[in-house]
């Protein structure tokens, strides 16, 4: 209407229901309003609004349209807990500007059918390519699986997060998520030192923002030991993507997110070694009830730890996630680092020995008297469990419990005769 034949300011003002100095602003700023018009994301955008910052504003943007690009989720919260490392302070985008950034989603999904790969294109071709650029110690896949609780603990079942390398040398701590926010059991335990982490979810399943905060810790669990990783995981709604320093996430398409590794059987190793600690439990050994939580989650440390190496790697290569190069290398060489321990072999069975031999005839029955006798099985558990607890409130490395979990399956080995 500007470039037409010309008409008064007035006669626009009456016609657009506004006032004559206002039309006079928008002719003298006509070039800077249709260059900002035309940098804008949406032609339907009437209004132009800023916010607080700017800084902030432009690198949400840029991870918002990150995220559609690769039709992946990007949620309220999701944009909020990106927004903190931003800043570097606690940020709360406004609501406004959360419903205009999120619905720049519309043009930006409209994806077809076609230009998505298909699993056996990504297997074949993407996927290789990938794989060349990273050892298997620097491989990783990580996804869920759930187990069940026994009575009395807070909730039916448990999400637990694994996560491994494609050579099996490396397990990364359990992710627990549950039912309860924090359970009394929990109560005075060092749970920074614990081999196994634990979050509560109102719905009891893993959440988009516990996942972030989960790969945030992984990433700088990297960073520290200078080492750069792929991920690889499956799409999932509770699985953002965020750009971090030392890990590569890459989504494995839909139809072949059946075939990862946990799928292939470190799950399922796991929970075998899980049923078969919680059927070993017996409450009149231990002087206790039913297993709590933290009973629970010390159990499924170990039985993380049961999970073989050579079981994690034999099934990154069934699901195609090792290189063909290191995938023989790894099938010609041993299983390195069996958590399982054979007893040495030996040459018959050891000679019995006589507990009197040796004593000296006349010895002193006040003496013999004074040798404590051996402990019930009952207080041998007892004492085990006092060992724990001091040890969960008292820890200064999960490492420690390696050798109690040790400690406690030699105890079990002994009592089993």
């Amino acid at each position: 209407m500007l470039e037409g034949p010309k008409v008064s300011q007035s006669e626009l003002a009456k016609r657009f229901g506004v006032s004559q100095p206002q039309i006079c602003r928008i002719i003298k700023n006509k070039e800077r309003i249709l260059s900002e018009w035309h940098r804008s994301g949406d032609p339907e955008r009437k209004r132009k609004r800023e916010g607080k910052d700017a800084a902030l504003e432009a690198a949400l943007l840029r991870w918002v349209e990150g995220t559609h690009a690769a039709d992946l989720p990007a949620a309220r919260p999701l944009l909020q807990l990106h927004a903190r490392p931003v800043v570097g302070t606690p940020a709360r985008p406004g609501p406004e500007w959360l419903t205009r950034v999120t619905a720049i989603r519309k043009p930006l999904a409209e994806k077809g059918d076609a230009e998505q790969p298909t699993a056996e294109h990504w297997a074949s071709a993407v996927l290789p390519g990938l794989l060349r650029s990273y050892a298997p110690s620097e491989v990783f896949s990580c996804g869920e699986t759930v187990v069940p609780l026994p009575a009395g603990c807070p909730g039916d079942q448990l999400t637990l997060l694994l996560c491994a390398s494609a050579s099996g040398a490396e397990k990364v701590p359990l992710r627990a998520v549950g039912d309860g926010p924090r359970p009394r059991c929990l109560r005075g335990v060092n749970l920074e030192q614990m081999p196994w982490s634990y979050r509560a979810s109102s719905p009891g399943g893993l959440t988009a923002l516990l996942f972030a905060e989960w790969l945030r810790e992984f990433n700088e669990a990297m960073r520290r030991r200078g080492k750069s990783v792929l991920l690889l995981l499956a799409k999932h709604e509770a699985h953002p993507y965020l750009q971090l320093s030392h890990v590569r996430m890459v989504f494995v398409p839909p139809p072949a997110a059946l075939a990862q590794p946990l799928n292939h059987g470190i799950a399922g190793d796991l929970k075998g070694h899980y049923r078969r600690r919680l059927l070993r439990w017996l409450p009149a050994e231990r002087g206790a009830g039913q297993p709590t939580l933290l009973d629970v989650l010390h159990m499924l440390a170990q039985a993380w730890g049961d999970v073989s190496p050579g079981l994690i790697a034999g099934c990154f290569r069934a699901a195609g996630f090792v290189p063909e190069a290191s995938a023989e290398a790894m099938s010609l060489s041993p299983a390195h680092g069996q958590l399982c321990r054979e007893q040495p072999e030996r040459d018959g069975e050891p000679a019995e020995v006589d507990g009197d031999e040796g004593m000296v005839e006349g010895e002193d029955a006040a003496e013999l008297a004074a040798v404590p006798p051996c402990p019930s099985e009952r207080e041998v558990w007892r004492s085990l469990a006092t060992l724990r607890r001091y040890l969960e409130c008292q820890a200064t490395s999960p490492d420690l419990f390696q050798a109690f979990y040790e400690l406690e399956d030699a105890v079990h080995m002994v009592s089993a005769g």
